[in-house]
């Protein structure tokens, strides 16, 4: 009850500072996108205010068909929409920086940074494996295949015996791998960029360590069967990876999005808002 009364609170305290955010960008900034991001982040906060009260009001209607409750899978809603919340709020964040608002140099490339198309199917692969492992907590099958790195005690890769549960356990480890290579791959091409910003470098290589400490957590969780811990410890690591790999698509779109909303240039210091002036 103590943890399901600091929820309710936390998510009542998120909605205002959300609306605050909102009314501060409305009221500062003269961009129209980024006012519309921001209230589209109000309607995405009590979209999950209203999912998570349906999560509690319709837990006690079961579904045959899928073994699960109406409740569950309210809260399998609720658990995807939160990361893409969790994104909203870091796009807001970061084009209110001083450094995504100061004007573009010269040197600076004109073509999109050849590692962008990358940087959004990891996105969009590490969406897909939260919302996978979603479903898989809330079918209680962290469990469904108990050995880690084989799926079986005989050191075999694929599990003996397959059912919906162990089938999406399987699909959450199997992501975790693509997901491996591709991450490394684009901190990789981060690294090999001549023109990329030193501190996206950093954060390319912090991201392979949010990735090595994910797949560590994992791993504990399922040897010491679901230790709560880990098991929140996991869960906590793989929206701070899922943010940090956004943040880096979205700083990707910068330029272009200074080009196409300032097609005269950049704004002269005296036009700019003014925490964005140094």
């Amino acid at each position: 009850m103590f943890a399901e009364h600091s929820h309710r609170l936390s998510a009542g305290l998120m909605s205002f500072l959300t609306v605050g955010i909102a009314f501060a960008v409305w009221r500062y900034d003269s961009r129209a996108w980024l006012r519309k991001l921001a209230w589209f982040a109000v309607g995405f906060v009590f979209a999950q205010a209203l999912i998570g009260g349906l999560r509690v009001l319709f837990d006690h209607l079961h579904i045959e068909m899928v073994n699960t409750s109406v409740g569950r899978i309210f809260a399998m809603m609720h658990a995807c929409l939160a990361q893409l919340y969790v994104c909203t709020l870091l796009a807001v964040t970061l084009s209110l920086t001083k450094a995504w608002m100061k004007p573009s140099s010269s040197a600076q490339r004109q073509d999109p940074p050849r590692w962008r198309r990358l940087a959004v199917i990891c996105v969009a692969l590490l969406v897909l494996q939260l919302a996978v492992a979603a479903v898989m907590r809330h079918s209680f099958a962290g469990l469904a295949i108990p050995t880690f790195p084989y799926s079986t005690p005989q050191g075999n890769l694929l599990p003996e015996a397959w059912n919906f549960r162990v089938g999406i356990h399987f699909t959450h480890r199997f992501l975790a791998v693509v997901l491996t290579v591709a991450l490394v791959a684009l901190a990789v091409q981060i690294s090999r960029d001549r023109l990329a910003n030193p501190y996206l470098k950093q954060v390319g290589w912090f991201l392979v360590s949010l990735l090595a400490l994910q797949i560590s957590l994992g791993a504990a969780s399922v040897l010491t069967y679901r230790n709560p811990y880990y098991t929140t410890a996991h869960v906590i690591v793989g929206a701070l990876t899922l943010a940090t790999c956004f943040g880096l698509a979205w700083w990707s779109f910068r330029d272009n999005l200074q080009a196409r909303l300032n097609p005269a240039g950049p704004l002269a210091a005296s036009d700019r808002p003014a925490y964005a002036r140094t």
